[in-house]
């Protein structure tokens, strides 16, 4: 999608309401689907964090950016995510904190990104992490400067290819709840795709479809 017409629909999926666990579901692996309707927020205490959904132009056409995590000795290590990260106590709310990692991981300053409106919260069992996604908009195109400590890639995504169905799979993978598991899977430029970003991605996309619906 041009980008000058991607712009044009961004008011009106303000008002989309958020299908939430309906579209977390989708992509959801079957071990993770219990804790999904059965979480208990106030037990678990979870750390927060917040994460970026950025849009930006890339040769006229609407990209939406993801990372390559580092390998590191952690649950998330070499995962795909959007950028973002830990709330830290300096924040003024978590938009903040997903505008300053964005910025800390990928380079793209604040003042670049316009934020229009605030997702679903996705608990994550394996690193009982809180994460506040956000849509934010870019209107010019981006240099991205990733961040060597914690940012192995950078994955630009057509909106286009996004929005394919082609791109939904399923995957056989050693996780936190078993070795060849299978999970349900976005294959993204020969990346895997799965868990909690997958799972955000899936209310992105569901909020997207109905806001362009006939007009794809």
């Amino acid at each position: 999608m041009d980008f000058q017409d991607f712009l044009q629909y961004v008011p009106n999926l303000i008002p989309v309401e958020l299908p939430a666990v309906a579209s977390h579901i989708k992509m959801a692996p079957k071990e993770r689907i219990q804790a999904l309707k059965n979480t208990d927020l106030k037990i678990e205490n979870p750390r927060i964090a917040a994460v970026m959904m950025l849009f930006y132009p890339k040769g006229g056409k609407t990209h939406l950016v993801l990372i390559v995590r580092n390998a590191y000795k952690g649950v998330h290590s070499s995962q795909i995510a959007f950028p973002g990260g830990k709330y830290e106590i300096t924040d003024a709310d978590y938009q903040e904190t997903a505008l300053r990692e964005t910025h800390e991981e990928v380079g793209v300053a604040p003042e670049n990104i316009e934020v229009i409106k605030q997702f679903t919260p996705m608990y994550i069992p394996p690193s009982n992490f809180l994460v506040h996604p956000f849509l934010g908009i870019s209107r010019d195109e981006l240099l991205f400067y990733p961040d060597a400590r914690e940012v192995a890639a950078i994955i630009e995504l057509p909106l286009s290819v996004f929005l394919d169905d082609e791109i939904i799979t399923e995957a056989k993978l050693s996780t936190s709840y078993g070795d060849n598991i299978v999970v349900p899977a976005f294959n993204i430029q020969k990346h895997m795709v799965w868990g909690a970003t997958a799972m955000i991605l899936s209310e992105l996309r569901d909020v997207l479809k109905i806001t362009f619906e006939g007009n794809l």
